[in-house]
């Protein structure tokens, strides 16, 4: 019996010191992000990955140091839509960080899916287990000074979006929402889990407002438009702006050139620069950046060459 006391208390006290060192480094690691924003959405289908990816994008544009992290554990994306084809590589010592992928100067990407051999696998974990991939996102990734934290959450207030709000104090959150009534009752949940966690809502935003006709360039409201902005008004939340629904921005997402890495000149492209300037003026950075060309004519692609895909 003895033995076995001995051999239980030495091992709860290894999980306590090592659960000790990862809460330090999780410090350490946030110490250096200014702002941390986590992209919910009630409703799946809601375009919020597309959101994300392109918010970062926009940031990354204008000159802030920008990390985006995918937390959507089942159905990661943003490296498909970014088209990074690279593998983390493993640290030097067992001690030094994790690399994230590169997208270019000033975008870093975390996601499971680049670690994972093979992409396509199922990933069917349970809560503690995505609980603590989410911490490891923060503490043993190298992240380093950050204007922005991008945080691609999956739809619902499940283990998730909860890990983020308990592992990183201070995180804000937009709610992405459809103009649809079925859409617009989900988001209520959203904002209600926020409420609860107290987290601070930065502001809604309304995608798929609209539809982009491919021929003459027009916005018609075939699936309605205006919805999340009164719901945002009725709520007395900032409403960060509304995105018409694009074919050319569902092919780009597609293709892994996302619409903001582009110069398509489309309502599409103002209404996402019109949501990153909001975030901007809503979640100011400490420090003016230094503007970064995002094309680059020789490489032809947006991102000069630096991303894991010219690797």
């Amino acid at each position: 019996m003895a033995g076995s006391c001995g051999s239980s208390c030495g091992t709860n006290e290894a999980q306590q010191a090592a659960a000790a060192q990862q809460e330090n480094a999780i410090t350490r690691s946030l110490g250096k992000i200014k702002n941390k924003i986590l992209v919910m959405s009630g409703k799946g289908g809601v375009g919020k990955s597309t959101i994300s990816v392109n918010l970062a994008l926009g940031l990354a544009a204008r000159g802030f140091q920008v990390g985006l992290m995918d937390v959507d554990i089942h159905g990661p994306d943003v490296v498909r839509m970014l088209d990074l084809k690279g593998n983390v590589e493993p640290p030097e010592t067992p001690d030094s960080l994790v690399p994230p992928l590169k997208y270019n100067d000033n975008l870093k990407v975390v996601s499971l899916e680049y670690m994972m051999r093979d992409r396509d696998e199922a990933i069917i974990w349970r809560g503690p287990l995505k609980i603590q991939a989410i911490r490891q996102f923060v503490a043993d990734m190298d992240w380093g000074e950050l204007d922005y934290l991008i945080i691609d959450a999956p739809p619902g207030t499940g283990d998730e979006p909860l890990s983020v709000a308990q592992t990183i104090p201070n995180v804000k959150a937009i709610v992405v929402t459809t103009p649809q009534k079925v859409a617009l009752a989900d988001v209520k949940k959203s904002i209600n889990f926020c409420k609860t966690v107290k987290m601070e809502i930065i502001g809604v935003v309304e995608n798929m407002s609209g539809f982009v006709c491919p021929h003459c360039n027009e916005t018609v409201d075939i699936f309605k438009s205006g919805g999340g902005e009164t719901l945002a008004r009725e709520l007395e939340l900032p409403f960060l702006g509304k995105i018409p629904m694009d074919p050319q921005v569902v092919m780009a997402g597609d293709d892994g050139k996302p619409y903001l890495s582009s110069d398509s000149d489309s309502p599409a492209t103002k209404a996402f620069g019109e949501v990153v300037s909001a975030v901007e003026t809503r979640v100011p950075p400490v420090a003016q950046p230094t503007v970064l060309k995002m094309a680059d004519t020789d490489s032809g692609c947006a991102c000069g060459g630096s991303c894991a895909s010219h690797s």
